[in-house]
């Protein structure tokens, strides 16, 4: 279990953790604390926003440095995977050619396009951002993302035999992994609606939309889930549930 933990965090965050050997072993409970990261990023955000308001930092820094906290913590691992399927979907070819271009690590055009807008959109939508009740719910989003991928990654089919998601998710304790999942879903979505209710109806209702069209996508395009598409689908996620926040921000406005 220690392990375990240790796995999630040395793979999906920059986090220094003791070194493990990188066996399935070890892999076998990874998920279950994979939402914990998004807990860390969550709360750099609560203390960013508390920390900005304290000093009177303008709204356009504060945003930017929103923007660039997750991809400080995690090194960019969902976003490179984000920029992986926007090259893929350009290329416009057959699915194995889609497959081919999300492996060249070399970056396209349609992937620096997409990830600049991606970051202006966040950037721009933290900055809405006007109250600590409006922030919980934000940095709640972190978690929800997570946890709606882990629940994915051991419940759909893999569009690929190897890969780092399937390294994950085989051996994965399935049914541990989906009840641990839902416990997380059931408290952070409990708690977004206790703290600030329009907020946090906004982002679940972004972070299902994100997973509905994760599910139709990746099964119409790919057949299956991939660890690139995992990370498309987180970004996603997060970005959605934010503009979610912000529209349940200006509801009660």
């Amino acid at each position: 279990m220690k392990n375990s933990f240790f796995a999630a965090f040395l793979m999906y965050s920059r986090i220094p953790m003791p070194e493990i050997s990188w066996e399935e072993e070890n892999h076998r409970y990874a998920l279950c604390f994979f939402p914990l990261i998004g807990m860390v990023i969550g709360g750099l955000e609560v203390l960013w926003w508390w920390f900005g308001r304290w000093i009177g930092m303008g709204t356009v820094l504060y945003g930017a440095v929103a923007a660039a906290l997750p991809l400080f913590i995690t090194g960019g691992i969902h976003m490179d995977g984000y920029m992986d399927v926007w090259d893929a979907k350009a290329c416009l070819g057959s699915r194995e050619k889609m497959f081919q271009v999300m492996k060249d690590s070399r970056i396209g055009a349609f992937a620096a396009i997409h990830v600049c807008l991606y970051l202006l959109l966040q950037t721009a939508l933290f900055t809405e951002i006007s109250s600590i009740q409006v922030v919980i719910a934000a940095a709640s989003c972190f978690i929800q993302s997570r946890a709606l991928s882990a629940l994915a990654a051991v419940t759909w089919n893999n569009a690929r035999k190897e890969g780092t998601l399937q390294s994950f998710s085989r051996p994965a304790q399935k049914h541990l992994t989906i009840g641990v999942e839902l416990v997380w879903l059931a408290a952070v979505w409990c708690g977004m609606c206790l703290v600030h209710p329009p907020t946090g109806i906004g982002a679940i209702a972004g972070g299902v939309v994100a997973f509905l069209y994760y599910r139709w996508f990746s099964t119409k395009t790919f057949g299956g889930i991939t660890g690139d598409l995992a990370g498309y689908f987180l970004q996603l996620c997060e970005l959605a549930g934010l503009a979610g926040v912000v529209a349940g921000s200006w509801f009660i406005k």
